[in-house]
């Protein structure tokens, strides 16, 4: 298993196609038809080439502009937002049917423990912005995703950097109730929840890393970067990636410790 690199889908690379040809077969230009769908021409660019959804508006107004007769706005069917990013749909499944997650996350709280509230925040602050039926689509996947939770037949042990903990992304109260969120979820018994505190080396200063273990007892290693993502299951990559995690959960907080470093975080809050 390989990383691959972020890729639109390919149903907005087609639809912006389409979109510029009809456009340059008409006559129009992207400023006229930016201005008429209220759109700057890097938008209009950015959806041709397919870099950016193409909007329900801007295919109405191209196809009355370029006498498409329905052709464009046939397109919005297959426009729908996308619910994950390509290169993490493997590790979704994969993640769906795992008998148990160990996931070290240093910059953000994990998806998996995410308030509604902190997910919309996140995921509203992606650049290139996502228009608002992409935010709400991707915030009802991430929540969605924490069902798995429930299944007491698997366990989830999750390290958390200490950073994240003090970051409000979106006001005080937000975080609060995070933190409190938190708390709560690592109650559960087949949840435990670590805090590596900030200051010192530690064998996770690369970045996050999710260790899975799947019903036949396969184990996969996942990384992440801001465009691409790595699922490997190569058995020495596989052992340096598990002796990571057992380091950095050592140079962490215990699961009680951890909880009540959380609960002081909030009451200073």
């Amino acid at each position: 298993m390989t990383g691959e690199a972020a890729q639109p889908p390919m149903a907005w690379r087609y639809c912006g196609n389409q979109l510029k040809l009809w456009r340059l077969r008409a006559g129009v230009s992207r400023e006229e038809l930016g201005k008429e769908a209220g759109y700057g021409y890097d938008a209009v660019k950015s959806m041709e080439q397919g870099r950016r959804r193409p909007t329900v508006r801007l295919l109405e107004i191209a196809d009355e502009m370029c006498e498409a007769h329905g052709l464009l706005l046939a397109a919005r069917d297959y426009l729908t937002p996308e619910r994950f990013p390509s290169f993490s749909l493997d590790f979704i499944r994969y993640e769906a049917e795992a008998i148990a997650l160990s996931s070290f996350q240093p910059l953000l709280i994990p998806g998996l423990l995410q308030t509604e509230e902190y997910a919309r925040e996140l995921i509203g602050a992606h650049w290139p912005p996502l228009d608002d039926e992409a935010i709400e689509e991707m915030v009802a996947a991430r929540l969605e995703r924490q069902a798995l939770l429930d299944k007491q037949a698997r366990a989830f042990s999750f390290v958390i950097g200490e950073g994240p903990l003090r970051q409000a992304l979106s006001g005080t109260a937000a975080h609060k109730r995070q933190l409190h969120h938190l708390m709560e979820t690592g109650e559960r018994r087949n949840v435990t929840i670590q805090v590596l505190p900030n200051g010192g080396a530690h064998a996770g200063l690369n970045g996050p890393l999710v260790l899975l273990e799947t019903q036949e007892h396969e184990h996969i290693a996942y990384e992440e970067g801001q465009t691409t993502g790595v699922l490997y299951t190569d058995a020495e990559k596989i052992s340096i990636a598990t002796q990571r995690h057992v380091m950095i959960s050592r140079q962490s907080l215990s699961p009680s410790e951890s909880a009540s470093f959380i609960s002081k975080l909030a009451e200073a809050l």
